[in-house]
C-alpha cells in the first residue's frame, strides 16, 4: 500500500475573508488491523511536511473497532490543529471509542468552533454523517443550518457530498467532503454517480466552493482503478 504524493488545489471561495486560507484536507482512511503503523507513521510524516493553517479529516477514519488500532490511533494524534466529522463507517465501528482515543483531534459532529485567521474569525461546522439515524445518533440539520446562518465565515464539513445543500441554502463559501472514494474502481464510478451529485474534485454551486475529496483508504477490495487515493493541500483565493 502506497501512500500518494500531496497535491495543491486552488479553490476559487466568494468570501474574501478565506482568501490566502490553506487547509488540508484528508478523508476515507479507512483504518483496520492489517494497515501497518508505518503506513500511518509515513501520512503523519508527509502531513507534518506540509504548511497549512488547520487540517480536516471528513469522515471513515476506521474500518473495524477502535481497540483493534490503538497504536496508529495514538499515531494519529501526533497531528495538530485536527477536525474532523463521522462518516458510516465511524459510526457503525463506534465513533464514542474514536472520539476517545483521538485524544488530540476535534469531533465536530453537530458542533462548530472558531479559528482565527487574518484578524478575522472563521466558522468551522459539522455535521453528523446522513447514516447517523441508523446507529441512534442524532444528526442535527437545525442546529446546523442556525449555525451557518448566524455564525461569521463559515465553512461546513460533512462526511457525504449529498449535503452540499446545507451549504448553498446557507450562501456558505466553502464545503469539504468525502465518502465517494472517486468511485475507487471503474466503471463504479457510475454507480457512486446515481446516489451522489458529485463524485471527486472540485465544484461550484452557486456561492459554494464544494471540494470531494477521494479519501486514502479503500472499502471491500483493497484496490483502486482509475480512482487514486489522495492527499489535498486546498489553498484558497478569491475570483
Amino acid at each position: 500500500m502506497q501512500l500518494p504524493n500531496p497535491q495543491s488545489v486552488e479553490l476559487k471561495v466568494i468570501n474574501p475573508a478565506l482568501t490566502g486560507l490553506k487547509i488540508l484536507h484528508l478523508s476515507d482512511l479507512h483504518i483496520h488491523q492489517k494497515m501497518p503503523l508505518s503506513f500511518i507513521a509515513k501520512l503523519v510524516e508527509i502531513c507534518q511536511s506540509l504548511e497549512y493553517d488547520f487540517m480536516v479529516i471528513t469522515g471513515d477514519i476506521i474500518d473495524c473497532k477502535p481497540q483493534y488500532i490503538t497504536q496508529q490511533l495514538a499515531k494519529l494524534n501526533e497531528l495538530e490543529k485536527v477536525f474532523y466529522i463521522s462518516g458510516n463507517h465511524d459510526l457503525f465501528y463506534g465513533i464514542k471509542p474514536l472520539n476517545a482515543l483521538l485524544y488530540n483531534f476535534t469531533f465536530l459532529d453537530n458542533s462548530h468552533t472558531f479559528i482565527e485567521f487574518n484578524h478575522q474569525k472563521i466558522t468551522l461546522v459539522g455535521i453528523g454523517d446522513r447514516f447517523s439515524r441508523f446507529f441512534n445518533v442524532k444528526r442535527d440539520e437545525k442546529k446546523t443550518l442556525n449555525t451557518l446562518l448566524n455564525f461569521p465565515n463559515p465553512i461546513l464539513l460533512a462526511h457525504q457530498p449529498k449535503d452540499y445543500t446545507l451549504a448553498v441554502k446557507t450562501n456558505t463559501a466553502l464545503f469539504l467532503c468525502g465518502h465517494t472514494h472517486g468511485g475507487q474502481i471503474f466503471p463504479f464510478h457510475y454507480v457512486v454517480k446515481w446516489f451522489q451529485p458529485f463524485l471527486a474534485g472540485s465544484f461550484y454551486q452557486q456561492n459554494t466552493a464544494i471540494y470531494v475529496n477521494k479519501g486514502l483508504g479503500t472499502w471491500g477490495i483493497p484496490f483502486r482503478y482509475k480512482a487514486s487515493s489522495e492527499i489535498t493541500l486546498l489553498k484558497l483565493s478569491t475570483p
